[in-house]
């Protein structure tokens, strides 16, 4: 079976579309630019995807949520998905890459807003009355404007999708309340435990040493990470390192044997029991639902 690349955002811009963006209402997108992505699947640049009709689930990182109307997903840049709708299912998808709304925006980040902050963070809203209006009106006009050839079209389309994000985080917090008690600084330092997860977590899996990066005790360490994501520091590092096994045995259908030895594990048979163990299904379980087995 062909091997899943990550797409390019170049595969989806139409030729006089704004360099770095694309948006669609999902009808079409899953006609002319989805039709054969039939398997999980990761992107370089950021996706946002509103439901306005339809049903089914969508699976992001190997967790599944379910897609009703109201469903509201953000994804980041290398996070896998795929989903499985019903044939009603209409809504609304803009992708950009990180440029083009980091540069545009001096003062801002595209990383402030929870949904792209953490790749632990939930990826998912469920809007319901007034406020499923107000995001709906958004998308929509994002589409309308980049169907359009007036000046300031770029400016526009910025401002709205930071309408959006803006929206989506004043609900995302109502949803997945925090404890504003050092907040802000856990927040900072979980993230830069996850950059350096990312930069190291083939070589390095021990939560000691992560500690001793950030001139930190281990023990405060499982702090920021129990507080930001209710899990250990070394719940964390493992599920990086889980993570990349699964795409690894989906997108890439190497051996099991092979990826435990590139993820910096020599004894096969211990990396497998722990595969099973965190994820309740031996690796072959896990290919066959994908029916790669």
């Amino acid at each position: 079976m062909k091997k899943v690349a990550v797409l390019n955002i170049d595969q989806f811009v139409k030729q006089n579309d704004i360099e770095g963006f694309y948006a669609n209402t999902l009808e079409d997108h899953l006609i002319t630019s989805h039709k054969d992505i039939d398997q999980p699947h990761s992107h370089n640049f950021y996706v946002a995807i509103l439901f306005t009709h339809g049903s089914g689930i969508h699976e992001v990182d190997f967790t599944v949520y379910n897609v009703v109307p109201g469903s509201l997903f953000f994804l980041n840049p290398g996070q896998t998905h795929h989903w499985e709708l019903s044939n009603d299912t209409a809504g609304y998808v803009f992708l950009h890459t990180h440029d083009f709304y980091d540069l545009q925006y001096t003062q801002n980040t595209i990383n402030q807003f929870p949904f792209f902050y953490s790749m632990h963070n939930i990826p998912c809203l469920y809007l319901k009355g007034n406020i499923q209006t107000v995001i709906t009106n958004l998308f929509n006009q994002v589409y309308d404007e980049n169907n359009i050839d007036e000046s300031l079209k770029k400016q526009k389309i910025l401002s709205l999708i930071n309408l959006v994000y803006i929206e989506s985080t004043r609900i995302y917090i109502k949803q997945n309340p925090v404890d504003s008690k050092n907040k802000n600084t856990y927040y900072l330092k979980f993230r830069q435990l996850e950059q350096l997860i990312e930069a190291n977590f083939i070589t390095e899996k021990s939560p000691s040493a992560y500690a001793e990066m950030l001139n930190m005790s281990p023990k405060h360490l499982n702090r920021i990470t129990q507080a930001i994501t209710s899990k250990t520091a070394t719940d964390v590092i493992l599920e990086r390192v889980l993570l990349e096994a699964k795409k690894e045995l989906v997108l890439q259908q190497k051996h099991f044997n092979e990826i435990a030895y590139s993820l910096g594990y020599e004894d096969y048979a211990y990396f497998s029991r722990l595969f099973k163990k965190k994820t309740n299904e031996t690796p072959s379980a896990f290919l066959k639902r994908y029916g790669k087995a």
